[in-house]
């Protein structure tokens, strides 16, 4: 987790990394928490898990607030803190075989990375419901439908798709995607006046940037622009 909070600061710091896509190994994208670690944490005291979980909350918060793209390529398992590392990020890709599933009230537990939070911003309330009470495995497909998850592709191909998006995010203005990032994730705790305010303030920023001059030229003369 501190590993994964790292390579973010890394690839803020550097202006070859334009796009981040997170997935997973072996055909899973995250199975969530080890219940052995956990049985022992419990008897350890509340000190060792809160220490674990700020650790990785402040992970899921790392990619909620990089500035830069993060698409979130999933195959197989994303149970449990995996499903939340998931929506924290700017877009999913899925294979169909893709589940998601969040079954901590099987175990006597309550959810953790922020997921009803997220959960609550992406879903209705009734089916946010239902994926924590009852912990039954949802299919990309059914996420796809309420706009969870943005892509749906055969299975083995959903990390190839996402960096296919990642390379067509990496030809757009960094600073403005920032900027649209950042509205985004604001916009719950403003009124409209408050958000228009920050989407003027953005707006001329990114007009007065340098990329902006580019765009507006490659515009007019047809030709693909050529951001910094």
């Amino acid at each position: 987790m501190a590993a994964g909070v790292e390579a973010l600061n890394v690839a803020e710091s550097s202006d070859e990394v334009r796009c981040v896509v997170l997935t997973g190994a072996n055909g899973t994208f995250c199975s969530g928490g080890n219940l052995q670690q956990l049985s022992r944490n419990s008897r350890l005291g509340p000190e060792v898990q809160t220490q674990r979980l700020d650790r990785f909350h402040r992970w899921i918060e790392a990619i909620r607030t990089f500035p830069k793209p993060v698409i979130a390529a999933v195959e197989g398992a994303a149970a449990g803190g995996g499903f939340s590392l998931a929506m924290a990020c700017d877009m999913v890709v899925a294979s169909r075989d893709a589940r998601f599933s969040l079954a901590y009230h099987r175990i006597g537990l309550s959810p953790d990375g922020g997921a009803t939070w997220q959960l609550m911003q992406l879903l209705p309330r009734p089916l946010a419901t239902e994926m924590l009470w009852l912990s039954e495995p949802v299919e990309a497909e059914r996420l796809h439908a309420h706009g969870v998850v943005n892509r749906v592709t055969d299975k083995g191909q959903a990390l190839a798709e996402a960096v296919a998006i990642a390379q067509r995010l990496a030809g757009l203005a960094p600073n403005a995607l920032a900027s649209s990032k950042e509205l985004l994730n604001q916009w719950p705790t403003r009124s409209l006046p408050q958000q228009l305010d920050a989407e003027r303030d953005c707006f001329v920023d990114n007009l007065l940037h340098p990329n902006a001059a580019e765009g507006i030229a490659a515009f007019f003369e047809k030709r693909p622009a050529r951001y910094r």
